[in-house]
């Protein structure tokens, strides 16, 4: 039996080629979810998102509200309904996202100055559409508001230099900063691949671990290794790292180059961000092989909160307003940091010296391992299977 570095390195190369799993986990699989999330966004921002119209009322303001609101650039009135049951079961059944309700006599009631009600519904399950779809009805139903009142205060006399400085004392005049097209890829893409790459890099780590003590053959990579569980998993893991480096870079090429997503800051910053990454992340499923050394716990540990990264590494919804309990462990997480370093260096293009302290947090995570290190030779001198 040969022993020494290299010959681990050799034997976990020959793993790696002879198990298609390898393949899927390194290359099919983060390369669709890279493609099918750039495809995804590739408009750059939702736009028609169905909705369903329900006007009680039947009148020419109405229906002047009606053709304002089919106008808009975010919604696609494709229903129009009878009632709110009506619509309350079309946006169950996900054939709408939300709905804008006229009453009845709307017309005579606004003129009559009872101040009738204009109601909207939308399905925040699904938050970026129902989002988008909130301020479309929330703007119109504000535009309605202010042409009515526009018209009272004209039919009576005054002038429109008159009454156009009542309506909009304070003129708003907003600059998307960095992102002006407000596209959300530019924001999404950067933050949910790098995402699906550390649930890769979490779960074949942890894989490759636990089939090493599975079939027992932990003990031979020890030997290898003359005992010494750092050159072991070193070299085990070893032509890992260098495969998900090189799919590290091609996400980068991916994002920044194919995609043209903005770039303002430094590409040595950003590349070296991308392969202190690949560490952090196996340097954090190592540690969580070293806490649960048994193939089923650590990946289903791995899967969990790589799952769990997608909603509270703080990508789509703030820290500031997370529950402090869930907002907490946004921190403990490499593609939070990676997130962090991107809004920096790529869309900020400010000086590294603001971005220190993440990178920092990669170090950590690289270092935690060592906290296990025992257990893990402990469990791969005496392999035992629980499945």
């Amino acid at each position: 039996m040969k022993k020494g570095f290299k010959a681990i390195f050799i034997r976990s190369v020959l793993q790696i080629v002879r198990r298609p799993i390898y393949w899927a986990a390194f290359f099919i699989l983060p390369l669709f979810c890279f493609m099918f999330l750039s495809g995804l966004m590739e408009n750059g921002l939702p736009i028609k998102v169905p909705a369903a119209m329900i006007d009680k009322d039947g009148s020419a303001m109405s229906r002047g509200i009606t053709q304002n609101l089919a106008g808009m650039q975010l919604v696609d009135l494709t229903e129009d309904c009878n009632s709110y049951t009506e619509a309350r079961h079309l946006m169950q059944e996900g054939k709408i996202f939300g709905f804008f309700m006229i009453p009845e006599n709307f017309q005579q009631d606004l003129l009559a100055g009872r101040k009738p009600v204009i109601t909207f519904y939308t399905n925040m399950t699904y938050y970026v559409p129902a989002s988008l779809l909130f301020k479309t009805f929330k703007t119109t139903a504000l535009y309605t508001k202010a042409g009515i009142a526009l018209n009272v205060l004209e039919s009576v006399g005054a002038t429109e230099n008159e009454v156009v400085p009542l309506m909009q004392p304070v003129n708003i005049s907003a600059r998307a900063i960095h992102n002006p097209g407000l596209n959300y890829a530019v924001y999404l893409c950067n933050s949910f691949i790098p995402c699906v790459l550390q649930l890769m890099i979490l779960l074949v780590t942890c894989f490759s671990l636990g089939q090493e003590i599975k079939y027992g053959t932990s003990r031979k990579l020890l030997a290898m290794a003359d005992g010494s569980i750092i050159k072991a998993l070193a070299a085990k893991l070893l032509p890992q790292t260098i495969i998900w480096w090189v799919i590290a870079f091609f996400m980068e090429s991916w994002l920044f180059k194919i995609n043209g997503y903005p770039m303002h800051g430094s590409w040595f910053w950003i590349t070296l961000s991308e392969l202190m990454f690949v560490l952090a992340c196996q340097g954090f499923g190592l540690f969580f092989f070293g806490v649960l050394p048994n193939l089923r716990m650590s990946l289903s540990v791995s899967a969990l909160i790589g799952i769990l990264s997608f909603s509270i590494a703080a990508f789509s919804f703030p820290v500031e307003s997370m529950y402090s309990a869930i907002g907490i462990f946004s921190w403990i997480l490499p593609t939070r940091y990676n997130f962090l370093i991107y809004i920096d260096q790529a869309l900020n293009g400010i000086h590294i010296y603001y971005s220190r302290i993440w990178f920092v947090a990669y170090i950590i995570f690289m270092l935690l391992p060592f906290t296990m290190l025992w257990n893990i030779k402990r469990n791969m001198a005496k392999p035992v299977y629980a499945p």
